[in-house]
């Protein structure tokens, strides 16, 4: 039986790699022995993905984005154009700190815009938006806007990436109509 994913011809897929049923690995990409890939994934041209990285279904990674060991990418996640992951908080090329990996979690339907540089060690919330030239140096909860150097959150987004404005705690998307509620705990759907 075939397989049931397409690698263009001049990709580089160094096996055992796990690729899901749908996925397309475009030009020049490199992925690593141990790689994990779900289903429907589009992995863009000059992308590099390492042998301990992880990535869900239905994923975008957009050209020329590394995805190191220690990253998660949760289901339906948008990686922009030339964004970077690290994970190595201090690194130095003579000292071997292979063993210090800290683990980047980037959970279900975020969006890391254009040349986003994420530090680390960090978790981006579900839905978060994370605006173009960002750098991310704390963790982001779940549907917020961050932009800025270092990124901040200056406000909060819809499941469909359109902005909500809280009233008395509470929010209604202006364009598909979802509902939220902010409290202590943070943005949630209602």
């Amino acid at each position: 039986m075939g397989k049931e994913y397409f690698i263009h011809p001049t990709a580089v897929v160094d096996e055992p790699v796990e690729i899901g049923k749908g996925t397309k690995v475009w030009h020049f990409t490199h992925i690593m022995p141990g790689a994990k890939i779900g289903q429907n994934c589009t992995i863009s041209q000059n992308v590099f993905i390492s042998s301990g990285a992880v990535l869900g279904n239905n994923i975008k990674v957009q050209n020329s984005v590394s995805i190191f060991d220690g990253v998660i990418l949760e289901d339906e996640v948008f990686c922009g154009p030339s964004m970077v992951f690290t994970n190595v908080f201090n690194p130095r090329s003579f000292i071997s700190r292979r063993k210090e990996f800290r683990k980047t979690l980037v959970k279900r339907g975020a969006t890391l815009g254009a040349n986003v540089t994420i530090i680390c060690g960090n978790t981006i919330g579900q839905y978060a938006f994370i605006g173009a030239g960002s750098v991310v140096t704390k963790d982001v909860p779940d549907y917020a806007m961050v932009y800025g150097n270092p990124g901040k959150v200056k406000g909060w987004v819809c499941e469909c990436a359109e902005e909500i404005v809280f009233r008395s705690g509470k929010a209604v998307c202006k364009t598909c109509g979802r509902k939220y509620k902010k409290d202590s705990t943070g943005v949630h759907p209602t």
